[in-house]
């Protein structure tokens, strides 16, 4: 991974932004002919659908997609939050053309992978590279919701772009990649994932702190684990709760400032062409 495809994190100021909140947007404005918005999407957990029979296991999962391919210029696929209930379980099954994380936001369980169950809990963020069997099985009793994040492979993306180019085929499976991010706060997804996710942070700031988070060839996902803050960037501010995600444009800077006490999960998606540099 190159280092300019990582978010832009300036130190958090002590006191709080000087800058003035022109609007409150709950979606991204688009303008016929004009400029992009610097939010490619906003949503949050509420009003989550729920699905029965995920992956072919019995019982639902409450599932919400932020955002997918028509709003992203990366090779990402979905941008999705999930939650399953007590005792509940999302079906093995096994991934031949995408990368795909599952960072565990609250709860606890076991992530299957290729037969062999890990323990996970809030912070766990495992990693599923092309060719592997995994699921999700709730042990507690309390609902485990994750974020989802899964992107195409280089093989996938050349699939997709080039009409008479073959699928190489099923990779070989690979061994388990769980890492605990609340504690480690960087990941880097090298020598797992060569496709566009490259790296996965936790960013903790305190009431008042401020951070800027972008990058000049990288799309960036931010979900708020907790606490409320807002997101500003240009003449637009989001009001940011528990459960929010936004992605963010290649090229924009967007300013979060806490209003309590704010932990964001942070995801760098490099843009094609660095995807393929970085490979």
């Amino acid at each position: 991974m190159s280092t300019e495809a990582a978010p832009s994190h300036r130190a958090p100021a002590t006191s709080p932004s000087g800058q003035a909140a022109t609007g409150h947007l709950p979606f991204p404005a688009h303008t016929e002919g004009g400029p992009r918005s610097p939010f490619r999407s906003i949503g949050t957990a509420k009003g989550a659908a729920t699905v029965y029979g995920v992956h072919g296991a019995a019982g639902r999962t409450h599932w919400k997609c932020f955002a997918g391919r028509r709003q992203l210029d990366s090779a990402t696929e979905a941008v999705e939050w999930a939650s399953i209930p007590p005792r509940g379980l999302s079906g093995e099954h096994r991934h031949t053309r995408t990368e795909e994380i599952y960072l565990i936001l609250r709860g606890r369980g076991e992530f299957l992978f290729n037969g062999t169950p890990h323990r996970v809990g809030p912070g766990s963020l495992a990693l599923t590279a092309p060719g592997n069997v995994h699921g999700l099985r709730n042990t507690a009793d309390t609902d485990l919701d994750w974020w989802v994040i899964e992107t195409l492979a280089p093989a996938t993306h050349t699939v997709l772009s080039t009409p008479d180019h073959l699928h190489p085929g099923v990779p070989p499976m690979g061994n388990p990649v769980i890492f605990d991010l609340f504690k480690d706060r960087t990941v880097r997804t090298d020598g797992v994932f060569t496709g566009p996710l490259r790296q996965v942070d936790v960013i903790e700031l305190e009431a008042g702190q401020r951070t800027v988070l972008g990058a000049p060839d990288a799309e960036v996902a931010v979900f708020v684990h907790s606490g409320d803050g807002r997101a500003t960037a240009d003449a637009a501010t989001v009001d940011l709760s528990r459960d929010t995600c936004v992605t963010l444009a290649a090229g924009t800077s967007t300013a979060f400032q806490a209003l309590t006490p704010l932990r964001l999960l942070v995801v760098t998606l490099a843009l094609p062409q660095h995807s393929a540099e970085a490979s």
